[in-house]
């Protein structure tokens, strides 16, 4: 019912920023939430921000509080996630997810998408 399309992902340098787009087919509606997440091999996938549709309010893994800023465009139906100040240990591959807050809180999702590669280089 919904199609999420990462893009963005690339090859920075430590201390540099990207920024990464995840376009939603379908239409979102009231109680939903929009979040990324990332995966490293052999790890589990790692909550990163969530945002709201509705409220736009925002929530971000104490790891990449301060650096990276979710944010989203609800007339395109796309979710942003702004990464400055990134460090190798960001590197990974990000998706998008689409769920209840509740859910994209606890690593669920109704929705993913395929992902993004994320390489921070030292």
């Amino acid at each position: 019912q919904v199609q999420l399309v990462e893009s963005g992902g690339g090859l920075v340098q430590a201390g540099g920023s990207l920024r990464l787009s995840c376009a939603a087919s379908g239409r979102t509606f009231g109680g939903y939430a929009m979040g990324w997440f990332r995966q490293t091999p052999g790890k589990v996938r790692q909550f990163v921000a969530a945002i709201l549709w509705s409220g736009g309010n925002t929530f971000y893994a104490d790891s990449v509080k301060g650096r990276f800023t979710i944010s989203r465009d609800n007339a395109k139906n796309t979710v942003y996630l702004q990464m400055n100040s990134l460090k190798p240990e960001d590197t990974a591959v990000y998706y998008c997810a689409a769920d209840t807050l509740p859910a994209l809180l606890k690593g669920l999702g109704n929705y993913w998408g395929q992902g993004t590669q994320v390489t921070v280089s030292s």
